[in-house]
């Protein structure tokens, strides 16, 4: 379950994500958060392991999600330098990337639900994630799926929703896990299986929302489609 704290001047535009496992329909365990940072041409967020640890440079910080000007392509990835900062002396290690998020641009303006295309890496036999360490523009995964090199990758996409004459909104079988209709609201599928639910997002009420997500995904990935979800996006609306 994702809860958003948006209390305060500051987390108005700025708000916290905190991300637990419930069991049982009372226990919680806290995993992640999550917070936009200030002062960022694009959406930019860090995730700790601390939910009072929330800086980039802190022990307890685990990756960071960024995206474009437009909020249509997002990037999850560890610390590092990037991939065409080789020489940058800071780091001594280029950045691991976790998941990658296109939103298709709406430059109509139809009205619709989103739709989304998730790039994860592959598993091996072993079921062991397949790093993906990009050394050049190149080999990052954004730019892998704009020309379909999907080696050793995965590429999920949202289930699309029909739409209902009696809700007059297009909805989703979430089987009682969502209960509120959103256009945040999604479900990830693969093409080789798309009754198997490999992730699935929604509102429950105003800033709380539930995130379920299963093999091959874990839950640092999923955290991070769920915070790509929660930005704006100017041409995707």
């Amino acid at each position: 379950r994702i809860t958003r704290d948006k209390q305060g001047i500051d987390k108005s535009f700025f708000p916290t994500y905190y991300l637990h496992l419930e069991w049982n329909g009372e226990t919680k365990l806290f995993l992640l958060a999550a917070r936009k940072r200030k002062r960022s041409r694009s959406s930019n967020y860090v995730i700790s392991f601390d939910p009072t640890d929330l800086s980039r440079g802190g022990d307890t910080f685990i990756a960071k999600l960024r995206s474009n000007f437009l909020g249509t392509s997002f990037t999850t990835y560890g610390s590092g330098s990037r991939p065409h900062s080789s020489n940058n002396r800071r780091w001594k290690k280029q950045r691991e990337e976790f998941v990658a998020v296109q939103y298709e641009a709406n430059v109509l303006g139809f009205k619709g639900p989103r739709r989304m295309n998730v790039i994860i890496p592959a598993m091996t036999p072993e079921r062991e994630r397949i790093n993906v360490i990009p050394t050049n523009n190149s080999e990052a995964l954004l730019e892998r799926f704009r020309v379909k090199d999907l080696k050793n990758l995965l590429n999920l996409y949202n289930k699309q929703p029909v739409w209902s004459e009696d809700t007059q909104a297009y909805v989703l079988n979430f089987h009682g896990r969502v209960t509120q209709a959103s256009v945040k609201n999604f479900q990830l599928v693969h093409s080789a299986d798309e009754d198997y639910v490999i992730m699935q997002f929604g509102r429950i009420s105003d800033d709380v929302f539930t995130m379920d997500y299963s093999f091959p995904m874990c839950a640092l990935q999923a955290f991070g489609i769920a915070l790509s979800s929660f930005d704006s996006k100017l041409a995707c609306e």
